[in-house]
């Protein structure tokens, strides 16, 4: 099996190299020539548009930062589907917009090309050892086909449904992880007002009901100040404007989400929209005049 890789960023690259890894061939392409470079020295071959990345493959996996990117990258002049060949699949693993998705599908189904949509959660520490969770949305037939070369860059590979069921799924994640972040946020903010040690705080309670994944990545990153990302908050805003749209494109109600979303707009404001996500931290310690740390 040939594989295209198109977009090689903080999760593109060593997700890119973990199939590498698993012994496919593997042609690249992205705007960035380091990246290229990093992976031509991991054994991929190079190609110098998304039509040359494509044009070999059986199967072309995007990794990009939004629904527009992954069009421009699908469809514009020299764009992955001008080197596709009848019987390809695109395998969409970015965070978008479900209707994007559908709309892919659509449009790549008339080449008799198929699609999937494949976003991914555990960021770049995940990406890096090979374990991120894989929400899929698409044919059984074809996910079954793919779900090997799937299983190298991930711990769980899961197919949720036909076509935009993936992204919906990545919302649902999104929903969970930024309201979770603000709700610890909240939590320790009202600890350390309090006088007792957040850190202690952590410590008491990861193991009980309140205790989750995000709890026990973020916790330490908010208590040491480091902010740097792994999923920056303007990806984040990005996710979450997603999910705004498609619940009012469904009729239902987000309160929660709406607020985790002013949240984030608010320290994007403040110049923060670079850092990682469990810098909405900082919103709590900005309204409460206070400092998490130490």
């Amino acid at each position: 099996m040939k594989v295209g890789f198109v977009g090689l960023g903080i999760m593109g690259r060593p997700m890119a190299k973990n199939v590498v890894k698993a012994g496919y061939e593997v042609t690249v392409f992205d705007f960035n020539q380091e990246a290229i470079d990093d992976l031509v020295a991991h054994g991929a071959k190079a190609a110098d548009s998304g039509k040359a990345a494509a044009e070999e493959a059986d199967v072309v996996i995007t990794m990009l930062p939004n629904s527009p990117n992954v069009e421009a990258a699908l469809f514009a002049e020299n764009g992955i589907a001008e080197g596709l060949r009848p019987g390809a699949t695109v395998i969409d693993m970015s965070s978008i917009a479900p209707k994007a998705s559908q709309a892919f599908a659509e449009r790549l189904a008339k080449q008799e090309v198929t699609f999937l949509d494949a976003p991914v959660s555990g960021g770049e520490p995940k990406a890096i050892d090979g374990t991120i969770a894989v929400m899929l949305g698409g044919n059984q037939e074809v996910f079954n086909r793919y779900e090997e070369l799937l299983n190298t860059m991930a711990s769980t590979v899961t197919r949720v449904g036909e076509v935009g069921a993936g992204n919906i799924t990545k919302l649902a994640n999104q929903m969970i992880v930024a309201i979770n972040i603000a709700a610890i946020s909240e939590a320790y903010s009202l600890a350390k007002k309090a006088n007792v040690d957040p850190e202690a705080v952590y410590q008491a309670i990861r193991s009980g009901l309140a205790g989750s994944t995000v709890m026990d990545q973020k916790s330490n990153k908010i208590f040491s100040g480091d902010f740097e990302p792994g999923f920056r908050i303007e990806l984040h805003i990005k996710d979450m404007q997603n999910v705004l749209e498609t619940s009012h494109a469904v009729n239902v109600a987000t309160p929660f989400s709406s607020l985790a979303m002013d949240i984030m707009q608010s320290l994007k404001a403040h110049g923060l929209e670079k850092k990682d996500h469990s810098a909405i931290a900082n919103f709590y310690e900005l309204m409460n005049d206070m400092k998490l740390q130490g």
